[in-house]
């Protein structure tokens, strides 16, 4: 089955490895499934891995139209593809623009999660930087318009929390730079301009992320400065959730530090598997810096 049908008609990529509890993961805008290989490899032993390519990635479909791409969109494909395997439930992990759509999984599909990863989430969605994240989105997507991907990826690979992928691993930074320059023209561009800059902002959420009971790991690159104050705003408010931050670490940090992503992962998933992964205790969760007035 190397294409499923979504609800609204697009055609989606989609690849798997191994057996066992299932496992999808969401790709974020820079990538495509291929992104994920260190993860399935490692994972594949074990679970039952699926990848795929979004909307607007070849093979999957690229609509010309723009409203086929969305937000909303983007999390009913993770839901699509598991319906269209016959899956229940399974760890869904996403790592940006993915990592928006599982986050908003969490938020519609609670049931058909055994656990949600996020990683690298939080680009443009804090308030103060709503106004510029659209407007910078806007311009990302008319310059790939005007000189194709390929030649926009050469700037586009070397993003201020992208260099830390280039000088720790050359090689593998020049294997995602030359994927990246595959990538459609003209589905890069819409997905910028339809998904990306109309992505509605977390800190709208709020209400969502605290009803979330799904066990839920949150992970970060200490120097993605877009995503560390959003890393802690959901930590704050998911109350099954936890966080972890990558030293020395952009957005890439599955590709970056892919040892310490899979350990992290794995560990996560198994203590869910187990049943051993607890909600928050409430009583750390007070104003008191010492002790609780209470005791």
């Amino acid at each position: 089955m190397p294409h499923i049908e979504t609800d609204d008609g697009v055609k989606l990529w989609v690849e798997e490895a191994g057996s066992g509890t299932p496992m999808i993961f969401a790709h974020e805008y820079g990538g495509d499934l291929r992104a994920w290989e260190p993860q399935i490899r490692h994972f594949a032993r074990s679970y039952r891995c699926i990848v795929y390519n979004a909307r607007g990635y070849p093979p999957s479909d690229v609509p010309e139209n723009l409203d086929m791409y969305g937000q909303r969109r983007a999390t009913d494909d993770i839901r699509a593809v598991l319906d269209a395997l016959e899956i229940d439930r399974a760890h869904i992990v996403g790592l940006s623009m993915g990592g928006f759509a599982v986050l908003h999984f969490g938020f519609h599909y609670p049931e058909r999660a055994l656990s949600l990863t996020v990683a690298g989430a939080g680009y443009g969605a804090h308030p103060d930087v709503r106004e510029q994240f659209a407007r910078e989105s806007e311009d990302v997507a008319a310059r790939i318009e005007a000189e194709t991907m390929e030649e926009f990826a050469k700037t586009y690979a070397i993003g201020p929390a992208r260099v830390q992928f280039a000088n720790k691993d050359p090689r593998g930074w020049a294997e995602f730079r030359d994927q990246l320059a595959e990538h459609s023209t003209l589905g890069s561009a819409l997905t910028m301009r339809g998904l990306q800059a109309r992505r509605p902002s977390l800190y709208d959420f709020v209400e969502e992320m605290r009803a979330v009971r799904v066990p839920t790991l949150i992970m970060n690159g200490d120097e993605d400065e877009p995503c560390l104050d959003v890393g802690l705003f959901l930590k704050r408010n998911m109350p099954a959730a936890a966080l972890a931050l990558f030293p020395r670490s952009g957005h890439l940090i599955n590709l970056e530090e892919p040892a310490l992503f899979n350990r992290l992962l794995g560990d996560f998933v198994a203590k869910v598997d187990a049943g051993r992964w607890e909600m928050r205790d409430p009583r750390s969760e007070t104003t008191e810096i010492l002790y609780s007035s209470e005791d």
